[in-house]
């Protein structure tokens, strides 16, 4: 049975808490054949005055945003129409990749090259998985596309997966794939 020890500051949530446990539990499973249950997850608190060092006293850094809820809410805000809210969660050197499409930057020039392939689109997220790489988190979404093509038929099922990189609580990268293409072939 693994036993990871956390020693923090006080003042975090009990949901961020929670979410340091859930990735701390996450990242022993990589390396150890543990079931979720069988890994122990300690966390202790000290007081900032405890932690002082040099004589200043400490207050604990904040903690990162959820980087999941960051790319659920940015789709959100896109489904919605709600561009100013999902502009806002853009890094100024982001970057987005839509199969069969030039690379883009803004949200302006992905509804441009959208209006050409359907009138509007839905996703049904099944899953997402998040995880930590080189100074960035990085979530993938996975589920399903439905909408109206332009000519006012239809579709669903057509699966997609989107894939985020985020960095100081902004958007950086999305990168698309999907089978929209198979389905303007049939």
């Amino acid at each position: 049975m693994p036993i990871v020890e956390a020693h923090i500051l006080e003042g975090y949530s009990s949901e961020e808490k929670s979410r340091l446990t859930k990735a701390l539990t996450d990242a022993v499973r990589l390396v150890v054949p543990a079931s979720d249950d069988a890994v122990v997850v300690m966390v202790h608190e000290m007081a900032p005055e405890n932690y002082a060092r040099g004589g200043r006293s400490r207050s604990p850094a904040p903690a990162r945003p959820d980087p999941e809820k960051i790319a659920l809410d940015f789709m959100s805000a896109l489904e919605a129409r709600n561009i100013k809210t999902a502009e806002a969660m853009l890094a100024s050197d982001f970057q987005m990749s839509f199969p069969g499409a030039k690379p883009m930057t803004t949200i302006a020039e992905l509804i441009d090259w959208a209006k050409n392939r359907y009138r509007f689109v839905k996703k049904t997220i099944a899953s997402t998985d998040v995880f930590h790489k080189e100074g960035c988190a990085v979530v993938y979404v996975i589920g399903t596309l439905s909408g109206e093509w332009l000519d006012g038929t239809s579709f669903e099922d057509i699966r997609f997966i989107d894939r985020f990189k985020i960095k100081d609580s902004k958007l950086i990268f999305q990168d698309v794939w999907n089978d929209i293409a198979e389905e303007l072939r049939r």
